[in-house]
């Protein structure tokens, strides 16, 4: 009878595991994107392809993100108890987003999601509204916050504009619903139109540039600009471009940052583009272990230096506070982004998730403060 018991019990505690497994699997062949072969076509033209790879312009040491990744998994799944998190719930604005576009302002709708109104138009950056980014729906990084509105309720946008392919940035589930709920065309780096095209995009909606390339959509021009990062949704890494964004209008000048290490090629492109009204600029998920891919608060300022010649323009800081991809604590990048940036004399706005910022933002108020206690 105790044999049998212990058989009974193996196999329902394997039934488990493999419903557990089928769940973590569920969706992730797609989510994967396109396959190397099908995108070198594609990234071939660039010069900055080469032996079968994208290369940065300044060298990026070696990244040991993949140990570090596992890691925070495994703290994720099983032993996570210290304060890397909020202590209650995020509190978000629901942004009213009926009227016409304004000549400037920036919506934060979470991590490098943006919503961005430059003299009219709309331009969405790096939409992810998965509760995990990750290609996998139970395994993965989770989301702090949920998004402030629903996919759907966006107003007709412009453009769609993606950074570069990781999980955190280009979001299969994101992208399928704008097919469907946008008319707007996807403009990304070099390589990232094959994931969309495997994924059902419209070839006619995709725009793809190299660094230093531009397309103007009416009044507006989008300018793929270098970062120093790198690329991959599965083994193969920079298979595909990563970039940043100058999105000029008439009147008025916005960077995206999108995923980025400090670079001597910020104060390239503000010599050549800026300077900006407003630098989205990200300040979270650095560590030690990839220092040239992601910046500090601290390198975040010095970036919105370099990109404006001084210290005009506001910084508006992304890529915190909606997903934990590294060890430090929760509020910390904001925090020690201010201390810099007054430091510098440089203009900050911090909005809440779903925030709205606009020219003349007051200063921040430190709505993250009852969240670390």
């Amino acid at each position: 009878m105790l044999r049998g018991a212990l058989r009974w019990a193996g196999a329902t505690v394997s039934l488990a595991a493999g419903g557990w497994v089928l769940r973590a699997l569920r969706g992730t062949p797609a989510a994967l994107g396109a396959a190397p072969s099908a995108i070198h076509a594609v990234a071939a033209r660039s010069t900055h392809f080469r032996d079968g790879i994208f290369h940065n312009l300044e060298r990026a040491g070696s990244i040991n993100m993949d140990r570090e990744q596992r890691r925070l998994m495994l703290r994720e799944l099983f032993a996570d108890r210290i304060e890397r998190r909020p202590a209650i719930s995020v509190p978000l604005e629901v942004p009213d987003l009926s009227g016409a576009a304004e000549p400037l302002a920036i919506t934060w709708l979470g991590h490098a999601t943006a919503l961005v109104e430059v003299d009219g138009y709309r331009v969405l950056t790096d939409p992810v509204w998965s509760e995990r980014c990750s290609p996998s729906d139970a395994v993965g990084p989770r989301r702090l916050h949920p998004p402030p509105v629903e996919l759907a309720a966006l107003p007709a946008v412009d453009a769609i504009v993606v950074s570069h392919d990781h999980y955190d940035h280009l979001d299969i589930d994101s992208i399928t619903a704008l097919t469907r709920s946008q008319r707007a065309p996807f403009v990304v780096p070099l390589g990232v139109g094959e994931h969309l095209r495997a994924w059902g995009v419209p070839a006619e909606r995709i725009l793809e540039l190299d660094w230093d390339e531009h397309v103007a959509l009416g009044d507006i021009t989008l300018t793929c600009t270098p970062a120093r990062h790198f690329s991959g949704r599965f083994l193969a890494r920079n298979q595909t471009l990563w970039a940043s964004w100058v999105i000029a209008g008439p009147q008025h000048r916005v960077y995206f940052g999108g995923d980025s290490g400090y670079t001597g090629s910020f104060a390239e492109i503000g010599a050549e583009h800026g300077p900006f009204d407003m630098t989205l600029l990200p300040i979270g998920a650095y560590s030690t272990a990839w220092p040239d891919i992601h910046m500090n608060p601290e390198e975040a300022v010095r970036a919105h230096l370099d990109l404006n010649g001084s210290a005009t323009g506001l910084l508006v800081p992304i890529h915190w506070g909606t997903f934990r991809l590294a060890t430090h604590r929760w509020a910390e990048p904001v925090e020690r982004l201010l201390i810099a940036a007054d430091a510098a004399g440089v203009s900050v706005a911090v909005p809440k998730p779903g925030g709205r910022v606009q020219p003349g933002a007051a200063a921040p108020t430190p709505w993250w403060k009852p969240l670390t206690a």
